[in-house]
């Protein structure tokens, strides 16, 4: 058996790292960049500090921001559009999950047109061809869609998302600057950054897991144990930290595990309750991050007990099942301490069979180490219901 591993060709790390963008795209000769951002990014400022510095080096550009937080079919199809009309030969997007998702569906469309249906790119798509030549910079730590070959995006119709994982979506470059991220609010530093939790924690556990991928996932919870209160703080406070820097480098390394591996039943139900309710994707993995530990603890107790020596706790004398529950209270108490909401309010009794249903069709599940029918998912679902 081999296990692969794919990864950006070249990433940047670090305070000031998007000033290696035009060098990046001078380099390689391309003269008109299809900058994909989000209207928030643009109206604060965001995104205008990579545009600057294109505007600096003499990099003609592009912008498109019309993305949703839970992107669209419609969004990528817009976006397709777009970048045929600004005759561009290459993305930069910035943003978090939403920008750079929409990017790597556009990305792929443009050299794989066959796939101009977006819903055409579900599952694993059989593209022939690299997706537009990309650079992607992350403003959240959470979702490190900069450095994974995923994409998720919505079906308002089926009210649904559906997941994409192809090779050819991956970003050629990776832009993690921290400071980027400093106009982050407490309250999205908190959601993505148990997000990027929930990625590290199920691609340890997952069917897929081995040692190459253990390595980034286990530095990853211990990163992130170590810095997402203080991001929390400093988001707050407004004053720039260690705590962000930290959860930066942490969320990058947990995609460059799971985005190998594969992830499992919390990121199902999580898709399944932004599609429905539009619960924001970190917040949802939260809340149901210690619920799918304690249903795969049976069968990844062991690792569940090094979850727990990663994330700080003393382990010495405890039993293997003592040290599990120990990592699922740290979760939850981390969880508690960024305040992230516990329930989610909008699930009624009538939908449950619905949303198990399309949780046991989502891409992630088959990941999950431990099996699960749709009785038991109804049970999971009720376990965050108001």
């Amino acid at each position: 058996m081999s296990n692969r591993i794919v990864l950006n060709t070249i990433s940047y790390h670090g305070s000031g790292a998007i000033k290696e963008i035009p060098g990046e795209l001078e380099r390689r000769g391309y003269k008109k960049v299809f900058v994909c951002s989000d209207p928030d990014l643009v109206k604060f400022g965001v995104t205008a500090k990579v545009t600057d510095l294109l505007d600096e080096a003499g990099i003609a550009w592009s912008l498109y921001s019309e993305i949703k937080p839970n992107p669209t079919i419609k969004n990528v199809q817009d976006g397709v559009e777009a970048f045929k009309a600004a005759e561009a030969d290459s993305i930069v997007t910035i943003g978090g999950g939403s920008s750079m998702d929409t990017a790597k569906a556009i990305g792929i469309i443009i050299n794989n047109p066959e796939f101009a249906d977006v819903r055409s790119l579900e599952g694993v798509a059989p593209t022939k061809n690299h997706a537009v030549f990309t650079i992607a910079v992350p403003t959240t730590a959470g979702t490190a869609a900069e450095v994974t070959i995923n994409y998720v995006i919505t079906d308002p119709e089926k009210v649904r998302k559906f997941v994409c994982v192809d090779t050819n979506d991956a970003p050629e470059v990776a832009v993690v600057d921290p400071d980027m991220m400093a106009t982050m609010p407490a309250g999205l530093t908190a959601a993505t950054g148990m997000d990027a939790l929930t990625h590290a924690i199920e691609g340890y556990t997952t069917k897929g897991a081995w040692e190459l991928t253990d390595m980034f996932h286990l530095k990853a919870i211990e990163l992130i144990a170590k810095n997402l209160r203080d991001a929390v703080a400093e988001a707050k406070s407004g004053k720039p930290g260690s705590g962000r820097e930290g959860m930066a480098l942490a969320q990058y390394i947990a995609g460059m595990g799971f985005s190998n591996v594969g992830l499992g039943i919390d990121h199902a139900m999580a898709h399944t309750l932004s599609a429905h309710y539009d619960t924001p994707h970190g917040v949802a993995c939260a809340m149901l991050l210690p619920i799918a530990m304690e249903f795969n603890k049976p069968v990844v107790a062991e690792r569940l007990a090094e979850v727990a020596v990663a994330m700080g706790v003393n382990t010495e004398g405890m039993t293997t099942d003592e040290a599990a529950d120990a990592a699922i209270d740290a979760v939850r108490q981390l969880s508690a301490d960024v305040e992230i909401p516990q329930v989610c309010e909008a699930i009624k009794e009538d939908e449950l069979d619905q949303i198990a249903d399309d949780a046991l069709a989502d891409a992630c599940y088959p990941g999950n180490p431990r099996d699960a029918d749709h009785d038991t998912v109804v049970e999971l679902f009720r376990k965050i219901m108001a």
